[in-house]
């Protein structure tokens, strides 16, 4: 019965797949590996290649050509690392606590920082509603739109001095307005 396996195959068969267990087996291990295998599964799946390669019919015709050889257990090897890691026991759990998902960067703001914003917004926007008319035109166009002294005392009809006392007192008002 000891004899039975050893006379199914050619004479020297199993030193060549010494050999190539041997020789292949790194490479193998690091493909599986770097599928996200750890070492103890990675070694499985190099195993389990070797084990299909010998149980496919046309293993055994691949097996007499190296270069065949290589890229087929390199296939094997691939999809057995990602069948294994794929099933739902080897999955990561993924932490969706509070903490964790605080302490991820972002670029951007924070909802306190966008409410800070808003309110802000809104405070602003009441402070220049108390402005007179003139005022508050001076501001807009000045500040706002960002247009030199000279054209807004044009387009208000004033003297660029005006523009500027009335600039002057509006800061003053909304600023004293924001901090009360």
């Amino acid at each position: 019965m000891s004899n039975a396996p050893a006379t199914r195959f050619r004479q020297g068969f199993f030193s060549w797949v010494s050999h190539v267990v041997q020789e292949k087996r790194a490479m193998l291990v690091n493909i599986a590996r770097r599928e996200g295998l750890s070492a103890e599964d990675a070694l499985d799946v190099v195993q389990d290649a070797f084990i299909t390669l010998f149980e496919i019919p046309q293993g055994r015709q691949v097996a007499e050509q190296p270069d065949d050889l290589a890229k087929l257990l390199v296939v094997l090897v691939r999809n057995t690392a990602r069948n294994k890691r794929r099933r739902h026991y080897l999955k990561k759990v993924h932490i969706g606590d509070t903490e964790t998902l605080n302490s991820l960067p972002t670029d951007e703001p924070s909802v306190e920082e966008l409410v800070r914003a808003a309110e802000e917004h809104v405070a602003i926007q009441g402070c220049l509603q108390k402005l007179k008319e003139v005022q508050h035109n001076v501001v807009r166009l000045r500040m706002l739109e960002d247009i030199p002294g000279e054209k807004v005392a044009e387009m208000l009809q004033i003297s660029p001095e005006n523009v500027a006392v009335l600039l002057f007192r509006a800061k003053k008002a909304l600023k004293s307005c924001l901090l009360s």
